[in-house]
């Protein structure tokens, strides 16, 4: 090469180095650190990222539309798009260390009665002609396999059957982020071709669907935060789902959240005094008649602020599962806060949140028996529920007293909870949450309390905490099996945030942060206050089939075909295998200089904010095993030219390319020092790396000063340059020391919660968390 070129190579590569070294600066450790968008050098959890030749962003797939750069959120600010896949390219591999953003699992499904097992092959990118797309299969297959379970006593390996395949994709570690509306355009699975039978096929692509038998899985598109592994329960036990930043030891026990408010020294990189957790929020889940779309956090609401339980010995003996058909004859045990005069006596405050903002599915088919009038529902929830249970002239059409009724926007045309239109309406789930117990509780509240004649099994550190689900479940119709629709949340944090849930641009459900904040109390003052979701949030696909929840395969908890003497059961098994597509996801983030300080709208898994990296780094064992190891990944970003797979602005002007265009995939030129989807960022190690790389990279002074320095480097001696690389390497084998030295000073600095679990299995098969 030049030996101008070969002096510029030399100065971009010292500046590699110091990220790893430390000595350059770094991103504020304050929860209230300013914010960087990829647009310009930023920090991340690998090293600094600096902007792409061609201006690219990072995270966007160049194949997304050029009129779908930019959008206008529902307060009316213009948000741009950072992040896209169009899963345009045929056969990707989501194994781990094959994509730059999403990893699949090869692993059983053990949360809420799960039938499933997940699987690489079941996952992947296909095209039918022009028309391409992200797919996971869902087959029935008979497998048994050999699982742990701390939940039975003596905790131990079971054998336990699974009666079909799928599979779940996720961005964990990888894609992460804080803020933004983020949009999929998916088509669900189903029993719909024409051989199936289904009789909705008949009600056209608007018809309401009917007919639950017909659509047996259970699809989820979601998030969580980064320091909980969806299905890794080692990471999510006392993680999930947390969204609570308070140290108030008489309203919640501290010791039941694992990185508490209460903590002065976490450490891990964890901030002092900063609650922490893997809340969740799902786009969508469930499937059969209605859409469930919900927040998942902790802790929840205590039973005085809940729905009082149907009397299964008493008035609804003949029907204890009363509360799901809103037919309980328990008073107050159909609908929270009904009737009104009721729990008024009964607890004197209000229940449950307040203000929860319901709206059509306007998509569906109108009926005009559904059709309400705003005035004549405001007039009956002001002046009170009387009955006890909800009709569409007594009650907001949600079924919930408590929501909000006010206008959905300026026209003024339309009311949050009415159904004016009498198409398919959002309704208050009845499935509010959980409580969720270690194995050796004797809590009342525990699905399974330990009796006092059951030795204690000391499989895991003691918890007993209820959770809540912020759920709405909104009717969907057929052309949501039949076709792709557009799935839409907006999520902003701080006290003016919100999440909304929206069909194609038309709200659906929302939740503020008031919601959060402004709880219900009675004189005890004892229900807690959570924040709106601000941990940095991977993304999940996955399908998986349920015998508990509310729609089933066939025969559930066997062969799906059972006795084979069931037409309807042979048909719908026959439909196997079933699809769910995605045809694009893309996230858009306001980058306006005016958010307040809590609004944080970022891009990656460990910001200043709310860091993650050392945390994880620290716990590898917990997110990960033999099956499903951690693997970083260096370039694949989709792109069209090298410029799009190298650094730009000053440093771009350098004869250095950090990485190529490599069958329209990134593929970095410097692996060790350069990393990233893009190759534009500056490598610096990791304690779940191996030494042999960090001794492999070099060091030296910061990017300004190494760019100051080029000119100089031109004329020094080759010698000089040879002395340079020998201090280098000094460096490095110091730094692998150290890293060496930290590493075992953090395995040695546990946070004393998990002692005893040390020499077992870090999954356990059986916990319900999901």
């Amino acid at each position: 090469m030049k030996f101008t070129s070969f002096a510029a190579w030399a100065a971009v590569l010292l500046a590699a180095v110091v990220q790893a070294d430390g000595s350059s600066s770094s991103a504020s450790s304050s929860p209230s650190a300013s914010k960087t968008t990829t647009t310009t050098t930023s920090k991340n959890s690998t090293g600094t990222t600096y902007p792409t030749k061609s201006g690219i962003e990072i995270w966007v797939d160049p194949d997304t539309p050029k009129d779908r750069q930019t959008y206008t959120s529902s307060r009316g600010r213009k948000w741009d798009l950072v992040m896209s896949d169009e899963f345009n390219m045929k056969n990707r591999s989501f194994r781990p260390g094959d994509d730059h953003m999403w990893t699949s699992l090869d692993k059983p499904d053990g949360v809420n009665g799960a039938l499933e097992l997940y699987s690489h092959n079941m996952t992947g990118t296909k095209c039918d002609g022009d028309d391409c797309y992200f797919f996971i299969e869902v087959k029935d297959e008979v497998d048994q396999i050999h699982v742990y379970n701390m939940y039975t006593n003596p905790p131990g390996y079971q054998d336990v059957d699974f009666f079909y395949r799928a599979a779940m994709v996720q961005s964990w570690n990888k894609f992460c982020y804080q803020g933004g509306m983020l949009e999929v355009s998916a088509q669900l699975p189903g029993a719909v071709t024409k051989e199936s039978g289904n009789p909705d096929l008949a009600l056209g692509a608007s018809g309401k669907v009917q007919s639950t038998r017909y659509y047996p899985t259970w699809p989820g598109i979601w998030m969580m935060g980064n320091l909980g592994r969806a299905i890794f329960s080692a990471s999510t036990n006392r993680m999930w789902p947390f969204s609570y930043n308070r140290c108030e030891p008489d309203v919640f026990n501290p010791e039941n959240q694992r990185i508490s408010a209460c903590n002065d020294n976490p450490g891990y990189g964890m901030h002092p005094n900063q609650g922490r957790g893997a809340p969740e929020i799902d786009i969508l889940e469930g499937g059969g008649l209605a859409i469930s779309s919900s927040l998942q956090i902790a802790p929840g609401m205590p039973d005085d602020y809940r729905l009082f339980p149907a009397d299964p010995d008493g008035a609804d003996v003949a029907n204890p599962y009363c509360v799901f058909t809103y037919d309980c004859k328990t008073p107050g045990a159909n609908m929270i806060d009904v009737p009104t005069a009721y729990y008024q006596k009964e607890r004197g405050h209000r229940s449950w949140y307040q203000g929860l903002r319901y709206a059509s599915n306007n998509f569906c088919a109108q009926n005009a028996t559904e059709k309400q009038d705003y005035t004549t529902v405001a007039a009956s929830v002001k002046s009170g529920i009387k009955e006890n249970t909800c009709t569409p002239k007594t009650c907001p059409a949600s079924k919930d007293a408590n929501s909000d009724l006010s206008f959905i926007d300026d026209t003024k045309k339309s009311h949050w909870g009415i159904n004016s239109n009498g198409t398919c309406f959002p309704i208050m789930n009845s499935y509010t949450g959980a409580y969720l117990c270690d194995p050796d509780n004797t809590d009342s509240h525990c699905l399974s309390p330990r009796n006092s004649t059951t030795p204690k099994t000391n499989s895991m550190s003691a918890f007993n905490y209820q959770m809540d689900a912020i759920s709405s479940n909104w009717p969907i119709h057929l052309g949501g099996y039949l076709d792709y629709l557009v799935y839409q949340v907006e999520w902003v944090t701080g006290e003016n945030g919100y999440v909304r849930w929206m069909l194609d641009g038309s709200p659906i459900f929302e939740v503020t942060t008031d919601a959060f904040s402004n709880v219900p109390q009675s004189s005890k003052k004892d229900n807690p206050q959570k924040v709106m979701l601000e941990e940095p949030m991977y993304l999940i696909f996955n399908v998986a089939l349920s015998r508990s929840w509310g729609t089933t395969p066939p025969n559930p908890g066997a062969e799906c075909r059972g006795d084979g003497n069931d037409p309807v059961a042979n048909a719908i098994c026959d439909a196997f295998p079933m699809y769910m597509k995605i045809d694009y996801i893309r996230l858009y983030q306001d980058r306006g200089d005016d958010l307040e300080a809590d609004n944080y709208m970022t891009i990656g898994c460990d910001p200043a904010t709310h860091p993650t990296k050392k945390w994880i780094d620290a716990h590898i064992d917990e997110y990960v095993d033999d099956d499903n190891p951690w693997k970083e990944v260096s370039g694949k970003a989709f792109c069209t030219a090298d410029s799009d797979c190298t650094i730009g602005g000053n440093v771009g002007t350098t004869a250095l390319k950090t990485g190529k265009c490599v069958k329209n995939r990134c593929q970095c030129t410097y692996s060790t020092s350069w990393g990233g989807p893009r190759c534009t960022t500056a490598l610096a190690g990791s304690t779940s790396t191996s030494t042999s790389s960090l001794a492999s990279r070099a060091y030296g002074p910061p990017m300004g000063l190494s760019m100051a320095l080029a000119g100089i480097i031109v004329f020094l001696s080759f010698v000089s340059v040879y002395m340079s690389m020998l201090s280098a390497k000094k460096q490095a084998a110091a730094l692998v020391k150290s890293a060496a030295q930290a590493k075992m000073a953090s395995s040695m600095m546990d946070d004393g919660h998990n002692n005893s679990t040390n020499q077992r299995p870090k999954d356990n098969y059986s916990q319900n968390f999901v």
